[in-house]
């Protein structure tokens, strides 16, 4: 894992090196064209570019030891060790009903069942429920990661493809803690 993290590194910093050096100088771009006037833009300072986040860096506001973390903005998962650290993350499609920040528990878990939407589901693993709906992770058996219409009714799954519903689901278990952050 060290291996290929150095190698991606290597290979970031060598392009770069190559976009730097064949990119024309700040002064040469702020220069107007002959005829012209120089553009009103043309002394601002350089905007910051926004810094890549690392996916693997769990939400600082989301407790401590061994949890799963639910960001709503990020629609992201994290499963994060006894140490605090993430074991896994991914992507997921929130339902139409999303819990308020905050910490709960895993209350029961479901191998297979038909989903609030009529889709098979696996993996369900359940934690709240807000307006009489329940709120649980789960993975479509087929795959499917639809967002859902809020006109067809109010669902409480949180989709997840089949890998992750799978770690999940091992990772998961009742009683574990579920902290939903912003």
């Amino acid at each position: 894992m060290a291996g290929l993290t150095a190698a991606a590194v290597a290979g970031v910093a060598f392009l770069a090196y190559q976009a730097a050096a064949s990119a024309p100088s700040p002064a040469r771009l702020a220069e107007p064209a002959p005829g012209k006037s120089p553009a009103a833009h043309a002394t601002l300072p350089p905007r910051k570019k926004p810094e890549k986040k690392d996916v693997f860096a769990v939400p600082a506001d989301s407790g401590v030891g061994m949890r799963v973390v639910y960001a709503l903005g990020d629609r992201r998962v994290w499963l994060v060790n006894e140490q605090g650290r993430a074991t896994r993350t991914f992507e997921v499609v929130p339902s139409t009903v999303s819990p308020p920040p905050g910490t709960y528990a895993v209350t029961s878990r479901s191998g297979s069942i038909t989903g609030s939407d009529g889709v098979q589901i696996e993996h369900v693993v359940r934690f709240t429920s807000v307006e009489n709906v329940v709120i649980g992770f789960s993975a479509a058996v087929d795959g499917s990661m639809p967002t859902p219409d809020p006109a067809a009714g109010k669902t409480g799954g949180v989709r997840m493809q089949r890998a992750d519903g799978d770690a999940m689901w091992r990772f998961a278990t009742v009683r574990v803690k579920v902290v939903v952050v912003p």
